[in-house]
C-alpha cells in the first residue's frame, strides 16, 4: 500500500470509531477466520461461504459489523467532497434518490443531503449492533426472530453508500489511488449479500453494469 494511501486509510479518517469483536469471543474467531480467508487471498466468492459448522447468524453478524467498518472508511475518505452543497440529496444518479426514515424523528421518508444521510445511517447502525438484543455478544444468547431482517435492512442501506460514491465521488477515490481498495470491498460485499440473498435485487440495480464487469 502506497505512503499516500495509508494516510487516506488511516484512524483519524474513519467516519466513525470502530465497533471491535471482544478477543476470546466466539464472535472474535469467525471474525479472525474470516480475515484469514482474505488474508490468504482466496477468492472472494469461495471466501464468503459459510464455513462448515458454523451458525449462519453468527456469520452474517461478523460481517455485518465489518462491511459497516470498511464502508465507514471508505465514505470517510471522500466526505470532504460530499457536502450539502455538492450533494443536496442522497442519491445514485438522477434516477434514484434515498430518502431517510427511522422510528424516531424522521418517520416518513424524508429527502435530506447526503452528508446527514450518512450521519443518520451510521448512527443508526451503531445503534443496532451494540444493542444486545439484536447483536447479542455472548455465546450461548440465542439470536432474535428479526435479527436477519435488521441484518437485511443495515446492509441495504450500507449498499447506498456504494452507490453514491461509485456515481457521484469516484473521481475522488482515484485521485486518493483507493479505487483498489474500494472495488474490492464492493467485491466482498456484493458476493456476501448476494450468497446469503441478504438484499432485494432492486437495490442493487444503480451499480448493475458495473457490477456485471467487475464480479461476474
Amino acid at each position: 500500500m502506497s505512503m499516500a494511501l495509508k494516510q487516506v486509510f488511516n484512524k483519524d479518517r474513519t467516519f466513525r470509531p470502530k465497533r471491535k469483536f471482544e478477543p476470546g469471543t466466539q464472535r472474535f474467531e469467525l471474525h479472525k477466520k474470516a480475515q484469514a480467508s482474505l488474508n490468504a487471498g482466496l477468492d472472494l466468492k469461495q471466501a464468503v461461504a459459510l464455513p462448515h459448522g458454523e451458525d449462519l447468524n453468527d456469520w452474517v453478524a461478523v460481517h455485518v459489523v465489518d462491511f459497516f467498518n470498511r464502508i465507514n472508511l471508505i465514505y470517510g475518505t471522500i466526505s470532504d467532497s460530499c457536502t450539502d452543497q455538492t450533494c443536496p440529496v442522497m442519491s445514485g444518479g438522477p434516477k434514484y434518490e434515498y430518502r431517510w426514515q427511522d422510528e424516531h424523528k424522521y418517520k416518513k421518508p424524508t429527502a435530506v443531503p447526503a452528508p446527514k444521510y450518512m450521519s443518520l445511517l451510521m448512527d443508526w447502525i451503531e445503534v443496532q449492533i451494540n444493542n444486545e438484543h439484536i447483536f447479542p455478544t455472548n455465546v450461548g444468547t440465542p439470536f432474535p426472530k428479526t435479527f436477519m431482517q435488521v441484518a437485511k435492512k443495515i446492509l441495504s442501506r450500507l449498499f447506498r453508500v456504494f452507490v453514491h460514491v461509485y456515481i457521484h465521488h469516484f473521481d475522488r477515490v482515484n485521485q486518493m489511488g483507493a479505487e483498489a481498495h474500494v472495488n474490492t470491498c464492493y467485491k466482498h460485499f456484493y458476493y456476501f449479500v448476494t450468497e446469503f440473498n441478504l438484499t432485494d435485487y432492486k437495490e442493487l440495480e444503480p451499480l448493475k453494469e458495473m457490477t456485471s464487469r467487475m464480479c461476474h
